[in-house]
């Protein structure tokens, strides 16, 4: 069935939403009066005077049922009746306009009289709505005159009545416009006069008002020489008077109220922070306030939306939703305190002027009842104090960029971003699972870059989801381009970029400068030495608060060295960092991180120089500027130096790359050789090696020759440390070669000896000896000369030379007691206690290790300690204190294995599966051994492959596989070295362990 349309031009819409019209004037005539006269018998009479106005054809009769029949034919479902003395169209009020106009009407006047003037207003707006212009425009008619002229009244009448509506439900502010038009087309009409009058009154326009009355009776007394009638007389009295001219007929009842927006469908975590807030305002004592706050784009308002709509049944009388636009343009309170009263029911005069008056009004009208009040984007507690209810049983939520802390007695939730898991479940929810679960790696990519922030998560999602094809990869690429990032984060309305720049806007000049300084810096957690130092300004701790309090930063609390710590999030430094660069000179950015690095490097001198040197390379002492901080925070900061180390560690890293970077690589090395020092002793491996890669390859694009050989130096250390032995023993030749065509003997000495070492492990003493004898020779420094002559000793060792080792190791021991430094002793006493096992002097020996346990047990050098342990083990063993041994070697394996120190590790559970081969656990040992065995072998290490074929044949033989022995005891000869008294000392002092415990 077509939709027909008389209430403007004559319109046939047929269901596709195709609009056509009747061919000949006749045809169109005929539709018009039968629609006008919808669903009533129009006698044949009038549809021929209407046809024919003039003289009728003969053959009228005929001609009409043509007509009708062409229509029936022309639109299918056209239902036209034949009655007894005329014509009936039949249509339903949904397909006409007309019908549909007169239907609302009527709901209008039935909710008037109900008492609810919203709804009332409703129907007549939507009857409105169905005029598209004047009745039948473009088709003269002259036989529906009259009809048309009362189909224009019907309309008027219904303005009027829709007009009584709003007033009664208090819309008054957005009728005048519309009422001054309709007085300008019916300058007479005084219902309309009189409306406008109370519209304009109730605006605030007492002089408009009174200027419409005087208007009206002047064209009346003019035209039609009459005084205006009662009703316009009232109005005007009335205002006169100040009163209002109708108060409000608005009965029905305002409780319960829901203003909140939609719940989000898609909201991903945040169960937690729901949970928190509810338990904070459903606890039904006082009138409890909640504030979230965070970084823009941290999802406060999808939160407390959220957040409302669960707590809806806590709050039977309603939920109230404010915008206050704190972040762009603050609402006038006064405004707001209106809006809240007019949906609470308060309308016209009774709305006070006064801001405080309104507040109390307010009050009252939520007083004893149980309301949910969210206030979203406060901007300051002023905007907001005005707004709380008074009385306990109602609750206020609010969502602000700022703490709020002048607002007392609230509870603050701080919103981080999201964790990663809920970062990829947005993410999954928008660009769909399938695509994320088959691209997970690069999904997580994208999730980092947008520091897990909802609304930059939720703008990636949306490109994502807008471009099926778009691979998340590529995505990822470019927003991983800290240059384009941000204009890669808005889609449609949504930015990243236009939501930070609103906090940032709303800052003072000294703190907007301080939040540009702050983005220099790549690191995100901050210390406050830091963070002063990049400010260097007497206001810096206002500044300071200022950005905290606009969630620009966040405080973290205190660090184990007493220092506040802050946060800033990565897309928020990223946008400080393009205003520095839009706003400041590049010198200005420079000096700016020159002071803060400078800084950073002068802590970690005097931190590394308090703990005890391990890392075997050297420290130099070029290119450290004086310390900028004061000496008073520096003794506080480094009261203990490895906790310093501790917490500034990852952004000691972080800034060893972000120096590289700027080409600043001397100064990262320079932070880099010290904070190896707490590195290397705790066994961060990991970190060392990502740093020194990094240095390196800045050094190599860089044509810098000598930091890139010192950086590879420290990798072939941690090679070494690994049990690598054969790749160290490489790099450090390599490094050995060009150190010494740079000319850099300090480091040199350092590289040769550590290669010296290396080469024991290799077995290859001879070379070893000949290497650690140079780097002594060549070392003019102390530290590094000790280390050469430990090397020296330990080659003697495998050389047979012992008394040669022992002479060595007790000036060792002399020189260490001198430095009354406990590592240096502890490490001296292991050295000499081995030498004395060697030489026979067993019990000498056990009493030197013991001090060299105790000694170390002091200090913080695990890596010796473990190394003691072991030796300690050994030496017990031989003593056949055969359980004192075996926990001796378990303590040694354990902190060896939490230092990743392998090779270490897996000489002590060499010790320890001998031991179960004496427990008659041979058959447990056998896999253990092979695993070791196998480790050792890829190492290179043939000493250790050599003692480990030996216990191995050992516990073959207690299980009965002859052959299995015999094959492990040739290997484990074919490997001995002719005068290794260490190897045969070990091989004895382990076999020993795989013998029986006596009884």
């Amino acid at each position: 069935m077509p939709r027909f349309g008389v209430l403007g031009p004559l319109t046939i819409e047929d269901p596709p939403g195709r609009r056509t019209t009747p061919r000949g004037d006749h045809q169109r005539a005929l539709l018009a009066v039968l629609l006008l006269n919808a669903n009533s018998s129009v006698p044949v009479d009038a549809l021929v005077e209407t046809l024919w106005p003039d003289t009728p054809p003969k053959s009228y009769s005929s001609n009409l049922h043509t007509y009708v029949s062409r229509l029936r034919a022309r639109f299918e479902g056209l239902e036209i009746e034949r009655e007894p003395h005329g014509y009936r169209l039949v249509v339903e009020p949904a397909d006409l306009d007309l019908l549909s106009f007169r239907e609302a009407v009527a709901a209008g006047k039935a909710a008037a009289r109900a008492g609810d003037p919203a709804a009332a207003a409703g129907h007549y707006r939507r009857a409105l709505a169905e005029w598209r212009g004047p009745v039948l425009s473009g088709l003269h008619i002259p036989r529906l005159d009259a009809d048309v002229a009362r189909l224009e009244s019907e309309r008027l009448a219904a303005f009027e009545d829709c007009v009584d509506a709003e007033l009664s439900d208090g819309r008054h502010g957005e009728l005048t416009g519309e009422l001054q038009a309709m007085i300008t087309e019916h300058p007479l009409r005084e219902r309309l006069a009189a409306q406008l009058m109370i519209a304009l009154h109730r605006a605030g326009r007492q002089a408009d008002s009174l200027a419409v009355h005087r208007d009206l009776r002047a064209t009346l007394v003019e035209e039609l020489g009459v005084e205006p009638g009662a009703e316009v007389r009232r109005v005007h009295a009335a205002v006169l008077r100040g009163e209002d001219p109708v108060p409000s007929a608005k009965t029905a009842p305002i409780f319960p109220i829901c203003q909140l927006p939609p719940d989000i469908a898609d909201l991903a975590g945040r169960e937690s922070e729901i949970a928190k807030l509810s338990g904070l305002l459903g606890d039904g004592t006082g009138v409890p306030v909640a504030v979230i706050t965070g970084e823009p784009g941290a999802g406060k308002s999808t939160l407390a939306v959220t957040t409302a709509h669960r707590l809806r049944r806590s709050f039977p009388d309603g939920q109230l939703f404010v915008p206050l636009s704190g972040a762009s343009d603050p609402r006038d309170l006064s405004a707001v305190l209106g809006d809240l009263l007019r949906a609470l029911g308060v309308t016209g005069p009774a709305i006070p002027d006064d801001v405080e008056a309104r507040a109390a009004v307010y009050r009252g009208r939520l007083a004893d009842r149980r309301v949910l009040v969210v206030l979203d984007d406060a901007a300051s507690p002023e905007q907001v104090r005005a707004l709380l209810p008074g009385t306990p049983g109602s609750a206020v939520l609010i969502t602000s960029r700022r703490r709020l802390s002048g607002l007392a007695g609230a509870d603050r939730l701080p919103l981080a971003p999201l964790s990663g898991a809920e970062a990829m479940t947005l993410l999954a929810r928008l660009a769909g699972p399938d695509r994320v679960g088959a691209e997970r790696a690069d999904a997580e990519r994208i999730a980092k870059a947008c520091g897990n922030l909802p609304l930059a998560l939720r703008i990636a999602g949306s490109r994502l989801a807008m471009r099926p094809g778009l691979l998340l990869g590529k995505l990822a690429g470019r927003l991983e381009d800290e240059v384009s990032r941000l204009d890669e984060l808005q889609v449609s309305d949504l930015q990243v970029r236009g939501s930070i720049a609103l906090s940032y806007q709303a800052l003072s000049p000294a703190a907007r400068r301080a939040f540009r300084l702050i983005g220099r810096c790549r690191t995100l957690d901050l210390p406050a030495w830091a963070v002063s130092t990049l400010i260097d300004d007497e206001g810096a701790d206002e500044a300071i608060d200022e950005l905290v309090e606009a969630s620009l930063l966040e405080a973290t609390g205190l660090d184990p060295t007493g220092e506040q710590r802050f946060r800033v999030h990565d897309l928020v430094r990223v946008f400080a960092t393009e205003l520095g660069r839009e706003l400041e000179t590049r010198a200005e950015r420079v000096a700016t991180v020159a002071k803060v690095s400078d800084a950073a490097l002068c802590l970690a001198d005097t931190a590394a120089r308090r703990l005890p040197r391990t890392v075997p390379m050297p420290l130099s002492d070029h290119d450290v500027p004086a310390q900028p901080l004061d000496g008073e925070l520096v003794e506080r900061l480094l009261r203990d130096p490895g906790t310093w180390f501790s917490v500034e560690r990852a952004n000691l890293v972080s800034a060893v790359s972000s120096l590289c970077a700027v080409g600043w690589r001397r100064k990262a090395l320079r932070i880099l050789e010290r904070l190896s020092a707490y590195l290397y002793m705790h066994s961060h491996y990991t970190d060392m090696r990502t740093a020194y890669e990094t240095l390196r390859d800045a050094a190599r694009e860089a044509g810098d020759r000598h930091i890139a050989v010192i950086a590879e130096a420290n990798l072939a250390v941690l090679l070494h440390v690994r049990g690598e032995y054969e790749r160290a023993a490489e790099g450090y030749r390599e490094c050995s070669k060009e150190l010494a065509e740079l000319g850099d003997l300090a480091t040199r000495v350092w590289v040769e000896t550590n290669l010296a070492h290396c080469l024991v492990g290799l077995g290859r003493a001879g070379e070893s000896l000949h290497a650690a004898t140079q780097a002594r020779e060549m070392s003019t420094v102390e530290d590094s000369g000790t280390h050469a002559s430990r090397a020296e000793s330990a080659a003697l060792h495998r050389l047979g030379k012992i008394s040669e080792a022992l002479e060595i190791d007790r000036r060792i021991l002399a020189q260490a007691r001198e430095s009354a430094d406990d590592r240096q002793l502890g490490v001296a006493l292991q050295g000499l206690s081995w030498s004395l096992m060697l030489d026979g002097r067993q019990e000498e020996a056990l009493a030197t290790i013991e001090e060299s346990v105790r000694v170390l047990r002091r200090t913080t050098a695990k890596s010796a300690l473990a190394k003691s342990l072991r030796t300690q083990g050994a030496i017990l063993a031989g003593a056949g204190r055969r359980d004192g041994a075996v926990k001796a070697y378990e303590n040694a394996r354990r902190l060896a294995g939490a230092l990743e120190e392998r090779p270490r590790e897996l000489s002590c559970t060499r010790a320890i599966a001998a031991s179960w081969i004496g427990d008659g656990r041979a058959d447990r040992a056998i896999p253990v051994l092979r695993r070791c065995l196998d480790e050792f072998r890829a190492m290179g290490g043939k000493p250790a492959t050599g003692l480990t074929l030996h216990v191995l044949r050992r516990a073959y033989e207690a299980v009965g596989e002859t052959e299995a022995a015999e094959a492990a005891g040739e290997e484990a000869k074919r490997l001995e070295v002719p005068h290794d008294a260490n190897a045969s000392t070990l091989v004895r002092l382990l076999l020993s362990l795989t013998e029986p415990a006596p009884a």
